[in-house]
């Protein structure tokens, strides 16, 4: 398994959390072509947004999609 982090412009899918409530307040994550997020690859902050959205889906936030990245 490699554990070096990928680079963001490398990444070539991200998984998004739209904001059900604010247009334009999404989350998203580089992921998988399958929606696996490496979460020991993410930066501290990122890895508390990650797990805060994740909590809020069905409340604050949609089911996530995986979505091309436009930098991939």
């Amino acid at each position: 398994m490699n554990s070096e982090p990928l680079p963001f412009e490398r990444t070539r899918f991200e998984l998004r959390f739209h904001s059900l409530f604010s247009a334009g307040h999404d989350y998203a994550f580089p992921c998988d072509a399958h929606g696996q997020v490496y979460m020991d690859r993410l930066s501290d902050r990122a890895l508390e947004n990650y797990l805060f959205v994740r909590g809020a889906v069905g409340h604050e936030f949609l089911g996530p999609q995986v979505e091309s990245c436009l930098n991939g």
